[in-house]
C-alpha cells in the first residue's frame, strides 16, 4: 500500500490549530490536571486537533511561514487559547475562594489537603466544592461547549488577523473581577447560617457564663455548615450550570472586541 506525502501547506496550517488547541486544553481544568498522564494529554491534544482541522482549515490555509512568522503565530494561537480556557478557569476560581471562606469560618482554617491538580495545598472544603465543579463541567457537556467555542474563534480571530488592543484585555480584567462576585454568591447562604450561630452562641455566652462555648462552638458549626451545603446544593450546581452556560456569550463578546 502506497503511502501518500501530507503536503507542507496542511502540515503547516495543521500545526497552527494544534497549537491553539493545545494550549486551551493544556490550561483546562481535567484536562490539563497533573493527575492526567502527559501521554494522555498528548493524545487528547492531537485527535482533537485532527477532529477540528478539517473544520477550521479554511481559516488557517494560506498563511505565511517564515520563522518569525511563524513564532509569532505561536504566540497568538496560546494567547487565544489560554485566554479561552482562563475563561471558563474562573468560574473554578470562584467556587475554590467560596469553599476556602466557608471552610475558615467553620473552623477548617488548618484543613488543607494536596490538590494534585494545581500541585499546592488547598483548603479542604475549597477541594470538595473544585470536585462539584468538575463533575458538573463533565455531566453538563461544557467540554464539548469548548470545543465548539475553539472552532468559533478560529471563525472570528483568524491567526493572521488577530489584533491586540485595549478593549478586549479590559473586558478580561472585568470577567476576572467577577470572580469574587461569584464567590460571594456561592459562600453567601452558608456564611449567613454561620453567622446566626456565631449570634446564637455568642448570647448563650452571654446569658450562661459557665458554658464553653468555644468547644461548643466547633461542631456546631461544622454541622450547621454541612447541613447548608446540602439543602444548597440544587442551588449551587444551578448556578453553576448557568455560569457554564454564559461562557460562549462571554468568550464571543470578546472575540468580537479583538
Amino acid at each position: 500500500m502506497e503511502i501518500q506525502a501530507v503536503p507542507l501547506e496542511t502540515l503547516q496550517a495543521f500545526l497552527v490549530c494544534l497549537v491553539r488547541v493545545a494550549a486551551m486544553l493544556l490550561a483546562l481544568p481535567v484536562f490539563g490536571s497533573a493527575q492526567v498522564p502527559v501521554k494522555v494529554r498528548t493524545a487528547l491534544i492531537v485527535v482533537f486537533s485532527l477532529v477540528l482541522f478539517p473544520v477550521v482549515r479554511p481559516y488557517v490555509a494560506g498563511l505565511s511561514f517564515t520563522p518569525f512568522h511563524v513564532a509569532v503565530l505561536a504566540l497568538r494561537e496560546s494567547f487565544v487559547g489560554l485566554m479561552m480556557a482562563f475563561t471558563a478557569r474562573f468560574i473554578f476560581s470562584a467556587i475554590e475562594m467560596a469553599g476556602a471562606v466557608v471552610g475558615y469560618q467553620m473552623g477548617f482554617a488548618a484543613a488543607n489537603v494536596f490538590d494534585p491538580q494545581n500541585q499546592s495545598q488547598t483548603p479542604l472544603i475549597s477541594q470538595l466544592q473544585n470536585v462539584l465543579a468538575i463533575l458538573v463541567f463533565l455531566v453538563f457537556d461544557v467540554h464539548h461547549l469548548m470545543l465548539r467555542i475553539a472552532v468559533e474563534s478560529f471563525r472570528m480571530l483568524p491567526p493572521a488577523k488577530l489584533d491586540f488592543s485595549a478593549e478586549p484585555i479590559s473586558y478580561f480584567m472585568e470577567l476576572s473581577a467577577g470572580i469574587f462576585v461569584l464567590g460571594v454568591k456561592f459562600s453567601a447562604p452558608i456564611l449567613a447560617v454561620l453567622l446566626l450561630s456565631g449570634l446564637v452562641l455568642g448570647l448563650m455566652a452571654r446569658v450562661f457564663p459557665q458554658m464553653n462555648v468555644f468547644m461548643i462552638s466547633f461542631p456546631v458549626n461544622i454541622g450547621l455548615a454541612f447541613i447548608t451545603m446540602s439543602f444548597c446544593l440544587d442551588m449551587t450546581v444551578g448556578l453553576l450550570d448557568r455560569e457554564f452556560n454564559s461562557l460562549s456569550e462571554r468568550l464571543l463578546n470578546l472575540f468580537s472586541l479583538f
